[in-house]
């Protein structure tokens, strides 16, 4: 390619009087050449490409619509449809030639790295093993951009709480915080609107004024805008849990803390070897320093004190100490959980890991309480084990019928359940295929069904089981020495009948004797 300061010297050349010849040696260039830029009048041509295949615009526009933009599908219809044999490739660039489904992304600005200027947020699904078992777990990441620090902590659920005490405990733990903290337009910090336009919400703006930063949502499919948290993730899943065993959600967040805040923090970036430790020194004076003590976020629940003592909260259960049943507040924190009466504290508990449910906790150091909380759940996984074993059909129209949740699932399946109690296996299976067959959810149609069968002479009842060995309670030793009881009320209930006469009797012997 001849450059265009070149072919502008070789024209005006040419109209200096100098012949091809001299140009040509001159330059170091075919003559031909100099005599093609001569005829251009030393301007660089725009070649056009002639399609060698031929595709009507409209069809194409008629196709794109009708496949819902899928290009894959127009080539497969101008293929099969309609014979036109082009690559797909070349399709695709005649798309993008008439503007047909392809949005250019607008370009980002890009921000230089300056220290303390920001901080970065996002949250991540992941699916892990713990304690053998996949775990769906959220990843939460705050992210320096000047020095690279990271704070990692992970979540069974995350919400505008969560939220708060992560960024809480990071902060706190840092010391320092950015003017600036970098979120996409998640609706738990955004009210309405995107990118430059969102509006926060007050709680979360107030949140923020404590800690001396703002929040700032990037555009909309502008990912890249926090392109540090998003390798952060990256690195989480091919540096942090490969080759790690956990116990607990508590102890993932144990090694995820030290892998953080020790490993990552003085091991030297792989392209750059700068160590992020040594950057967050020189980033300290720009940050904001945040006060010693700081409170952290919580949420109060009123609780009423039931007759044994507990307060409920998140499917738990807590002992209140004392002997009134007075209301509580309950203070629910990060981490760990207040019971006040009155402004006064009676105690503090650990909360207890997400995912653990229906379980007592009482004062460390002391005894259990004697008695269950009374609107403590009662689960109905071992009855609906039971039922599931008589046979296959139940299984199958247990899967069917079991749509409710709650307690109205624990109601039925108690039902379910008492009711095969009172009918032989063989019945039950009977009048389950028969209730899966007609598509029936009531317990009560069941137990007609079962009657109906019964009654057409297809099941007996069984026969009572006795234990032949009542003679030798003690109960029924001590009633056969008690008195006989007094039945002459039950003979007042029938009227009294007269005696039959002796002459009565000799005539209808004397008639038996004649007739015989």
């Amino acid at each position: 390619m001849i450059e265009p300061q070149k072919r502008n010297a070789i024209f005006l050349l040419h109209q200096e009087g100098m012949s091809v010849r001299q140009i040509a040696r001159a330059l170091g260039i075919s003559r031909n050449t100099v005599r093609a830029i001569i005829a251009q009048r030393g301007a660089t041509p725009h070649p056009t490409r002639e399609n060698k295949i031929a595709i009507d615009p409209d069809l194409l526009r008629r196709l794109h619509a009708e496949c819902d933009g899928f290009a894959k599908r127009v080539h497969e219809r101008l293929v099969e449809e309609e014979g036109v044999q082009v690559t797909y490739s070349t399709l695709t660039r005649m798309l993008r030639d008439l503007g047909i489904g392809w949005e250019g992304k607008p370009r980002c600005d890009r921000v230089p790295d300056e220290p303390g200027a920001e901080m970065q947020h996002d949250t991540s699904p992941h699916t892990v093993q713990i304690e053998g078992r996949s775990v769906k777990v959220i990843t939460s990441v705050l992210y320096l951009r000047y020095s690279k620090r990271r704070y990692v902590r992970f979540y069974r659920r995350f919400n505008r709480f969560t939220m708060k005490s992560f960024l809480h405990e990071a902060l706190t733990f840092w010391g320092y915080s950015a003017p600036r903290c970098i979120i996409d337009n998640t609706n738990l910090a955004r009210l309405r609107g995107s990118g430059k336009h969102a509006v926060i919400v007050p709680e979360m703006e107030a949140f923020s004024k404590q800690y001396g930063f703002e929040f700032v949502c990037h555009e909309i499919k502008h990912a890249n805008r926090k392109a540090g948290n998003e390798r952060s993730f990256y690195t989480v899943e091919t540096n942090f849990f490969p080759g790690r065993t956990f116990e607990s959600l508590a102890d993932m967040n144990e090694q995820g803390k030290e892998w953080a805040n020790v490993r990552m923090f003085h091991r030297p970036i792989s392209r750059s070897g700068l160590i992020p430790v040594k950057l967050f020194e020189v980033e300290q004076p720009s940050l904001v320093e945040l006060p010693a003590h700081l409170p952290p976020p919580y949420l109060v629940h009123d609780r009423l004190t039931d007759q044994y003592g507990y307060a409920a909260l998140g499917g738990n259960f807590f002992w209140v100490p004392g002997t009134k049943r007075d209301p509580v507040k309950v203070l629910e924190y990060g981490e760990r959980l207040q019971i006040y009466r009155r402004r006064e504290q009676l105690i503090e508990y650990e909360l207890p890991d997400e995912g653990v449910r229906n379980k007592r906790f009482s004062p460390p150091g002391q005894p259990k309480p004697r008695y269950a909380p009374r609107n403590r759940k009662k689960p109905t996984a071992v009855e609906e084990q039971r039922l599931r074993a008589i046979g296959d059909p139940v299984g199958a129209w247990l899967d069917f019928a079991l749509e409710p949740r709650g307690i109205a699932r624990h109601r039925f399946v108690r039902a379910v359940f008492k009711l095969s109690q009172q009918m032989t296996p063989s019945l039950f299976l009977r009048c389950v295929e028969r209730a899966f067959q007609y598509r029936i959810r009531s317990v009560e149609i069941l137990r007609n069904i079962a009657l109906m069968t019964m009654s057409e002479g297809l099941e007996a009842l069984p026969d009572p089981q006795v234990d032949e060995s009542f003679t030798q309670r003690a109960s029924y030793e001590e009633g056969r020495l008690s008195d006989n009881p007094d039945l002459s009320a039950l003979d007042r209930m029938w009227p009294e009948q007269e005696p039959e006469t002796e002459d009565e009797t000799e005539h209808e012997g004397g008639d038996e004797q004649d007739h015989g």
